[in-house]
């Protein structure tokens, strides 16, 4: 079973991760409402693998015998100024999942929990691809805020759907 210590903290994150998910919900709307298809699309991929993330953290707990206990998230912000202001809270939320993420690692490694420690593991690795994404998106509308076509014509070739990670941890339900 995994320390008391990491269990409540992955049971944190478990409500991070669905904040997460209600955040990318909010941002895809956002796009979906200014006619753009593949960036809100984009954001609706982003808002499932938020929830499948929960999803996971939850099955690792059950498997673990340990308990699974869902927080309540805040609203997520819905109201942006400019094309640049969702994906700059985006990768504000992915920097700081990373950070979320670092330290459920942190804590396995100081409980000796090594299970919980290779659990997380596979976590960190998404971190820095999602990480990488949102600051590569956020880039491309800095330079072009004006040009809708061509930043769908990116979302579109860059960031299509990606096949499912065959290391992924299990997701609850699925």
């Amino acid at each position: 079973m995994p320390s008391s210590r990491f269990v409540d903290q992955l049971n944190g994150q478990i409500g991070n991760e669905f904040a997460a998910h209600q955040q990318y919900v909010s941002i895809a709307i956002y796009f979906d409402a200014l006619t753009m298809p593949q960036t809100a699309a984009f954001f609706y991929r982003q808002a499932l693998e938020e929830r499948d993330h929960a999803m996971m953290m939850a099955q690792y707990l059950i498997d673990s015998d340990a308990e699974v206990e869902i927080p309540a998230v805040g609203a997520p912000i819905s109201k942006f100024g400019s094309l640049v202001a969702p994906l700059e809270l985006a990768l504000s939320q992915e920097r700081r999942v990373t950070e979320q993420i670092s330290g459920l690692m942190s804590i396995a490694r100081a409980e000796q929990d090594f299970a919980s420690e290779q659990f997380i593991q596979w976590f960190i690795k998404e971190q820095v691809e999602e990480t990488a994404t949102m600051s590569d998106l956020l880039a491309v509308v800095r330079r072009a805020p004006e040009n809708i076509e061509a930043i769908e014509d990116y979302v579109l070739r860059e960031q299509g759907s990606e096949g499912a990670d065959p290391m992924a941890p299990r997701v609850a339900g699925a």
